[in-house]
């Protein structure tokens, strides 16, 4: 019976690390010699197949105790067969076997002969390697674990057959397996090290075949991480094939007597640290691949957007399906996948958002969507939103953010990509650096040719819904041509009540703000001095850009006061200010300005009311007549109504009203504007809507938070 020969001591304490077994320098002294050996004649085989096929051998050969002796069952026969024959055994491999079969059997030969005999593993590498010499690297290695992988297979055959196959039997006689397993516990730390040693050099192989794999127009040797990995792959080859050397010696020690058996951890711990460079210098390799593949794409996306095409589907591929998915879109209202063909010659109109979209945009984008679905006329009905979800590459997909998705999705109608996978990185770069998307959500339409007819046309949207099709500048410009400073543009669409007033010829207010103490004396106040003049008055309050819990808290007291009208849906309040907003961004983007443009003005003041601490009111009596102030000279003017109501029989109660406040005016104010974020560029000088004075430029951070 074979016994397992004990290290010596010199041997223990080169293990343990008093003297390192393989050092750097005697890598660097081999060096020459092994590149000796290399003498390509040109010939290049698919190297791939082969070691799956030697995997496929060392995955089935089990190498543990518990396995010796037993018999696969027929059913995992048949099936492992069944894999083989589909993934392997193909023509052109068996093409390829045919011509290395002789190859094959000499190293396999080589490799029985020289561990029989006892021969020095460094002398037996170097044999193997000048036997190989007219092959590539990968080559060398692949044929060298094909050699090994026989034998070892064949060892392996006899081991796991012999006590239910007479064949098997008589020839595990011969090699005396049987009196061999008597001892299976004594052998167990022996395979269990050859089978480390093999997933390794499995490992090392693998890593030489995905970087000879690389594509080379999209890295070179001029890449340090390609040149370093390429450096060190003859010193891999020589320690793999020399590993391959030592787990055959420790098979065929088996049948003899005594081997080094501490040598096969020595060897993996070697060449696990030469896996793990060239993995390191393969992973930098992939990394500049995928770099150079992105801004190929990106490059592709911008000639893509410059050409002509005679439909939109080239244009919304590359945007939504890159990945080629036959079902890329998620219909919004029966849910089903379906493919980009639905959207061939449309007008697209791309909802560009990540996944913090605030729930009242949708909610109003809906129900200006659902109505021109519900009354369309020929060209509203020919448009589609698709939502494409613009999210960080870098952060990691997770269960919430599946989850907060899915939510979104699910409270959309329209079409919207599957899946944010879906969306290449290139195509997130081009949205961010191209759409000026930031995280404010965008409207991107794209006509029925691809071109992009409007950057974004949220602002066009929120103001005018349907009616701003095809959503291009020219429709945007002819709209604003028809517009004044109106009660209409602020509330229609919003509010049936208010409009209905207008209708019945009433005075109306809006008033805002938080100040609690001054929406009560206001909306009293307001109250007694329209009985006084004897006006009907409608006051209805709108709150604050981005309402929360104070103006939820103050809207309940006013309910209970009854001081006025309110719109208790804060979507209809966050609606009235994005609106005013959104006629800013499209007045700005048009380049117009307070200075040059009344209507720009207005909205200026309006969002300068909005951004000031306390509240303010606008009065106004159909399309002509209005007035607007901040909450202190508003009520002030209230109060002394005594002092001009006699005004009111000449001029009429709004003039009067105006007037008075024109005299309560003082040169001392101070106007805070709070522009929107992601409006696109902001002017470098603003002027006072009311003094016409510049504005001091301030960078105000707001949570979402009170």
């Amino acid at each position: 019976m074979a016994m397992i020969m004990q290290p010596s001591a010199t041997m223990q304490k080169q293990i343990k690390g008093d003297k390192p077994l393989f050092s750097t320098s005697d890598d660097n002294a081999m060096t020459k010699q092994i590149q000796a050996t290399h003498s390509p004649d040109g010939r290049e085989f698919n190297v791939k197949p082969l070691i799956q096929l030697v995997e496929d051998i060392f995955n089935r050969a089990a190498p543990t105790i518990d396995a010796l002796g037993l018999t696969l069952p027929a059913t995992h026969q048949a099936s492992t067969a069944e894999s083989l024959d589909e993934k392997t055994y193909q023509g052109s491999f068996i093409a390829t076997l045919e011509s290395l079969a002789f190859v094959i059997d000499r190293v396999a030969t080589e490799i029985t002969y020289k561990c029989s005999g006892g021969a020095d593993a460094h002398a037996t590498t170097m044999s193997i390697l000048n036997m190989l010499s007219n092959y590539s690297w990968d080559a060398k290695l692949a044929i060298a674990m094909a050699a090994f992988a026989m034998n070892y297979g064949e060892f392996w055959l006899v081991a796991q057959n012999y006590t239910s196959n007479q064949l098997a039997k008589s020839v595990a006689i011969l090699k005396q397996l049987p009196e061999i397993l008597e001892h299976s516990s004594m052998l167990k730390p022996r395979f269990d090290a050859v089978k480390n040693l093999i997933k390794v050099i499995l490992d090392i192989a693998k890593c030489i075949v995905e970087l000879k794999e690389l594509p080379p127009q999209y890295i070179s040797m001029d890449v340090t991480a390609m040149s370093t990995a390429v450096a060190h792959i003859p010193i891999t080859v020589y320690w793999t094939i020399r590993s391959i050397v030592a787990c055959a010696s420790q098979i065929l020690a088996l049948l003899a007597w005594g081997t080094k058996a501490w040598e096969l951890s020595s060897l993996a711990h070697k060449l696990s640290n030469m896996h793990s460079h060239l993995a390191s210098q393969l992973g930098i390799c992939y990394k500049h691949i995928d770099e150079k593949k992105q801004l190929e794409t990106y490059q592709n996306l911008i000639h893509l957007f410059e050409m002509a095409h005679i439909d939109n589907m080239r244009v919304l591929k590359a945007l939504i399906n890159a990945k080629d998915d036959p079902l890329p879109l998620l219909e919004g209202t029966t849910k089903r996948r379906v493919n980009i063909d639905v959207l061939r010659r449309k007008n697209v109109l791309l909802l560009i958002s990540d996944l913090d979209i605030l729930q009242d945009e949708i909610v109003i984008l809906e129900q200006i969507y659902n109505e021109s679905r519900l009354h369309p006329t020929k060209q509203e009905s020919q448009y589609e939103i698709v939502w494409l979800p613009i999210l960080d590459p870098t952060v990691l997909w997770n269960e919430n953010m599946q989850k907060k998705f899915e939510n979104l999705q699910a409270g959309m109608t329209w079409y919207s990509a599957y899946h944010p996978s879906l969306i290449d990185r290139a195509v997130i770069k081009f949205v961010k650096q191209e759409w000026h998307f930031g995280k404010k959500p965008i409207l991107v339409v794209l006509d029925p040719q691809g071109r992009v007819a409007c950057p974004n046309a949220l602002h066009m949207m929120w103001i005018w819904g349907s009616l701003a099709f095809p959503f291009t500048t020219i429709r945007e410009e002819a709209l604003w041509r028809e517009e004044s400073w109106r009660l209409e543009l602020l509330v229609d669409g919003i509010d049936p009540t208010v409009m209905n007033w207008m209708t019945e010829g009433r005075y109306i207010c809006l008033y805002g703000g938080e100040d609690m103490d001054w929406i009560r004396k206001f909306t009293n106040t307001a109250r007694a001095v329209a009985q006084s003049a004897g006006i009907p008055l409608g006051m209805v309050y709108v709150g604050k850009s981005n309402p929360k819990d104070r103006v939820r808290k103050n809207i309940a007291t006013i309910i209970v006061e009854k001081l006025s009208h309110y719109w208790q849906d804060l979507t209809s309040i966050w609606y009235f200010w994005v609106r005013i907003e959104s006629m800013w961004r499209s007045k700005n983007q048009l380049g117009k300005s307070a200075e040059n443009d009344p209507i720009m003005k207005e909205i200026m003041t309006m969002l300068s009311f909005d951004g000031s601490q306390g509240g303010w009111a606008l009065f106004t009596r159909g399309s002509d007549e209005m007035v607007k102030a901040k909450g202190a000279p508003f009520l002030t003017c209230l109060t002394n109504f005594t002092n001009w109501k006699d005004q009111i029989q000449l001029k009429g109660f709004i003039p009067a009203l105006k007037d008075e406040l024109k005299d309560l005016h003082t040169e001392h104010h101070c106007n805070r504007l709070v522009l929107p974020g992601a409006a696109g560029m902001i002017p470098e000088r603003i002027v006072c809507s009311e003094c016409g004075r510049p504005m001091e430029r301030f960078i105000m951070y707001q949570c979402c938070d009170e």
